[in-house]
């Protein structure tokens, strides 16, 4: 054999050996294909999840409202349907902290001490307000304008965090929330069916949403920072609570006049809604678990934008330019102070 063609076999050789160096996967193939499908297994699960607490979420809001306003009778009666909710969720939560199956297992069995309640009854004060203000907003806005008459909880939340807590907030998160405030004035001046109420509650909703922010941090602790136990103690208390707001709201007659033309449908869409309104809560949990806090905050604006586009689709809501510019900057301004936040500007 030749000189020039050893030389040549070699460098062919050494060519080979090269390219099998940079060709050769740093994970054995089998490894790279497993991970692959657990990211791929990963992404399918988040979107499950985050699709899961949209549906849930925007069912109890477009269910709520169809009560009110769109049903066969309308049932103008807030409170009660309030009311009635927190039954079906302690009746939800009773039955899903016996239940032997895997994907109720987050949730406790139900108790209900006397040493807990007294140091839980002023946050379920707090809760009662959020919840029942939120349905008499509800009751009297269209659900376009709903996002719009709630958003001022994000600016509520920074005056109680200083008041109450003695935290400043930085001048990147004011601006933001002075993006939010415009937007408020905006999608209120524009609204075709404004309502005097409506607004009024849905501030006092952003109130009592902003203090159980702050409260029920400190509350968690009375119950080993478990959601589930304060979620025992806040319905029930919450029932006994409201239940004589509603005997003197006056509410009671006038469910007793038009009682008989109530039909099995009417009763089974208000359990159904009472039923996404506990599922609400497994789907929040199951989104912290399994999404990061910056998708969470990504995913609640495209869900309120879905929403709004949604109520307009389905209860034929009119929109001004006013409104409609109105609500993006209430959006807009939601989705900026929550990045502000998150990155901590």
């Amino acid at each position: 054999m030749s000189k020039m063609s050893t030389e040549v076999e070699l460098d062919d050789l050494n060519s080979n050996l090269k390219d099998d160096k940079v060709n050769k996967p740093l994970l054995p193939v089998s490894s790279m294909h497993r991970k692959k499908k657990e990211e791929k297994n990963e992404t399918m699960i988040i979107a499950l999840v985050i699709t899961f607490y949209w549906v849930c979420s925007m069912s109890v809001v477009f269910l709520n409202k169809y009560i009110f306003s769109y049903a066969d009778y309308e049932f103008p009666f807030p409170l009660f349907v309030t009311w009635y909710q927190f039954i079906v969720a302690l009746v939800l939560l009773i039955i899903t902290g016996y239940s032997k199956l895997k994907i109720f297992s987050i949730v406790p069995p139900f108790e209900f001490k006397s040493s807990i309640v007294f140091k839980i009854l002023p946050l379920t004060a707090i809760y009662v307000g959020m919840l029942t203000f939120n349905n008499l907003c509800l009751a009297y806005v269209e659900v376009s304008f709903y996002q719009v008459a709630r958003s001022l909880t994000i600016i509520f939340n920074i005056v109680f965090t200083y008041l109450i807590l003695h935290n400043k907030t930085s001048p990147a998160a004011m601006g933001a929330c002075a993006v939010v405030f415009f937007g408020f004035i905006m999608g209120s001046y524009g609204e075709s069916h404004f309502s005097l109420p409506g607004l009024i509650f849905g501030i006092c909703s952003s109130i009592f949403v902003a203090l159980y922010g702050i409260f029920v941090k400190k509350k968690l602790q009375v119950v080993d920072n478990n959601e589930w136990r304060l979620l025992h103690y806040n319905t029930t208390l919450a029932i006994i609570l409201l239940f004589p707001i509603l005997l003197f709201s006056g509410e009671l007659g006038g469910i007793k006049s038009v009682y008989l033309d109530l039909t099995p449908k009417f009763w089974l869409i208000m359990t159904l809604t009472g039923i996404t309104g506990f599922l609400i809560n497994i789907a929040t949990f199951l989104q912290i678990k399994f999404t990061t806090p910056l998708t969470s905050t990504i995913s609640g604006t495209a869900k309120a934008c879905t929403q709004t586009v949604l109520s307009v689709i389905i209860f034929k809501n009119p929109i001004t330019f006013t409104n409609g510019f109105g609500i993006f900057l209430v959006l807009f301004g939601s989705l900026l102070y929550s990045l502000i936040r998150y990155y901590k500007i």
